[in-house]
């Protein structure tokens, strides 16, 4: 398709990737080569943001002056570990608000594989999200040592620790992952990383905090907690650890499973729509289950029921607003990308 309907029915769609396409096909003929190649790199920015390649986005950030590249850049996992913009290592905002907008453009392009995958990306961070006003980063491993402090069993072998061995090393690498080289800190992006929410959602759920049987078992909880793990009122610590919980309980849910159960290859695998509608439904039904006591920070009056227009998996802001602690939609990244590559096709 060319010309002027065919690129506004491919921008409508978000379906950058043909862009590309065309404006490498000579389409539009009329287009100055100058407008061309500023298009054609808006689609490339647009097409690779969509595909989620987080450890790309500090790079594309820094090849745009618009308004959007100080949003990307802080969805950014940056690529030196004393990099002074600390991105999604500071805060995990930026970072879930495109997750949520990615969910809803690969709905609108009828990609059901899409959503599936972003929904499983959607869990991997979810229990640091919920941490974050607590550390007040989002699992930033040149901050860890500060938030946790000293004299803690977080990283070592004690055994009254009850951090697998697996989560012993997590605990280990995120204290110093940034007080190497670059080789090491992103070896421990690449294999660490997405263990540490795991790891803080067992000290988070601890003896001190909650009781046995008040809220859904979940998994694994800390008889000793850790002086970090305790810090703060009550409140707060029962408000943490309800967040973590529903973070866990996502985590392990239908539509996150159906991920771990849709490998491609073979010709077989790719979930259907039909598929991820029943694996959302139970999913949401496990989500909204009411707990003993009545403290499902997903059933607050706020909450509850609560579907944003348009999503793909309705209620899916809800519950990343509920682990969260405050209020988290689709954001505009994508949208605006779009905006300005139109703009630019016209000739404005």
């Amino acid at each position: 398709m060319t010309g002027q309907i065919g690129q506004t029915v491919l921008l409508e769609g978000h379906w950058y990737d043909a862009v590309v396409s065309l404006l490498d096909a000579g389409q539009p003929a009329d287009l100055p080569a100058g407008q061309r190649a500023r298009a054609r790199e808006l689609a490339v920015a647009a097409r690779r943001i969509l595909d989620l390649d987080a450890e790309d986005f500090g790079e594309l950030a820094s090849n745009f002056s618009s308004a959007w590249g100080a949003r990307l850049a802080a969805a950014s996992f940056p690529l030196e570990p004393r990099d002074p913009q600390r991105g999604a290592l500071g805060s995990l905002t930026e970072l879930y608000e495109l997750m949520l907008e990615v969910l809803e453009l690969r709905a609108l392009r009828a990609e059901p594989l899409q959503i599936v995958v972003t929904a499983h990306l959607i869990g991997e961070y979810l229990a640091q999200l919920a941490w974050q006003p607590v550390l007040g980063h989002g699992g930033d491993p040149l901050r860890m040592a500060e938030s946790i402090g000293s004299g803690t069993r977080w990283g070592t072998d004690d055994p009254d620790c009850p951090h697998s061995s697996a989560l012993r090393a997590t605990a280990r690498r995120s204290l110093h992952a940034c007080s190497g080289d670059r080789a090491g800190y992103t070896a421990y992006l690449d294999r660490f990383h997405s263990r540490l929410g795991e790891a803080l959602t067992l000290c988070a759920m601890n003896h001190v905090t909650v009781g046995a049987g008040e809220r859904p078992d979940v998994g694994e909880t800390c008889p000793n907690p850790c002086a970090f793990a305790t810090a703060g009122d009550l409140a707060t610590r029962r408000d943490l650890d309800a967040r973590v919980r529903l973070a866990r309980i996502y985590a392990g849910s239908p539509i996150v499973n159906l991920r771990h159960h849709a490998p491609v290859g073979h010709f077989f695998g790719v979930p259907s729509v039909g598929e991820i509608s029943q694996a959302w439904i139970a999913t949401w039904e496990k989500l909204q289950t009411p707990w003993a006591d009545g403290e499902n920070p997903l059933l607050a009056d706020d909450l509850a029921h609560k579907a944003e227009p348009g999503e793909a998996l309705p209620g899916m802001a809800a519950l990343v607003s509920a682990v969260a602690g405050r209020p988290m939609g689709p954001g505009r990244l994508i949208r605006d990308i779009g905006a300005e590559l139109t703009s630019v096709l016209e000739g404005a």
